[in-house]
């Protein structure tokens, strides 16, 4: 759908995460191997909090995993802790998924730990990414570490004009700071400087920035609501494009 208004987007940013790749995929993956890793007989259909009888659900254990990671990364942004990189919260979530599944292997630990530098691109990802890339600058702006990034971009096929971490001002989204990295780096009014998100309130915070806002729909995230009102809603990055092309 077109957006509001006049369009002069000179540079566009992504979310990563669970935008550009599939990050519950590629960790119920992980979670799998850390499960069979275990010994102990893996369940995945479960819903939230359950176990079943025949073995350690997997969906419980992906809980497990997120629930350490966003509590951590609200505390950080409450300023209750000190700031710590992906790869510190990743590794605490591992080895609280490890209690859990009675894994006691250090390599299959640092393994899981390790989830989020493979986890694959999305099927319009890349072609989608390439195609507007030929026409703006393109950067990633993520929660991963530098570390992270750079080998899941490397594993993931992405391919940016520049990828930032949210590290290098150490802070996660929606704080103010690492949508302003972004603006900095493209070097233009935040107005001209285009957020792609498949995160509601990733949007939110962006347009608190002063940036303009895409929604791109994917099979996880968090869609929009009704109070919501973003430049453009898209089901995928093809239309973003054809979007952008007519306005």
């Amino acid at each position: 759908m077109p957006g509001r208004g006049d369009v002069d987007i000179e540079v566009i940013v992504f979310d990563v995460l669970g935008t550009m790749v599939d990050e519950s995929g590629g960790l119920r993956s992980a979670l799998g191997e850390a499960v069979s890793a275990s010994g102990v007989e893996a369940s995945g259909v479960e819903s939230y909090g359950a176990e079943s009888s025949g073995g350690v659900s997997v969906e419980r254990a992906l809980a497990v995993w997120r629930e350490h990671v966003e509590r951590e990364q609200r505390r950080i942004g409450e300023g209750v802790r000190t700031y710590a990189d992906s790869d510190v919260i990743d590794r605490e979530a591992a080895e609280r998924v490890a209690e859990y599944v009675g894994l006691s292997d250090p390599v299959a630990i640092a393994r899981l730990a390790g989830a989020s530098r493979r986890l694959r691109p999305w099927g319009d990802s890349v072609a989608g990414l390439a195609r507007l890339a030929g026409r703006v600058p393109v950067l990633g702006l993520s929660h991963a570490s530098r570390g992270t990034l750079l080998r899941l971009n490397a594993y993931a096929g992405l391919r940016w004009h520049q990828a930032l971490s949210g590290e290098e001002v150490r802070a996660y989204k929606p704080a103010q700071e690492v949508y302003r990295l972004a603006i900095d780096a493209a070097g233009c009014p935040a107005g001209r400087v285009l957020m792609v998100a498949a995160h509601a309130w990733d949007l939110r915070g962006a347009q608190e920035a002063g940036m303009r806002t895409a929604y791109v729909q994917r099979p996880v995230g968090d869609p929009p609501t009704s109070t919501d009102s973003f430049d453009w809603r898209v089901e995928s990055l093809k239309e973003l494009a054809a979007a952008l092309k007519a306005a």
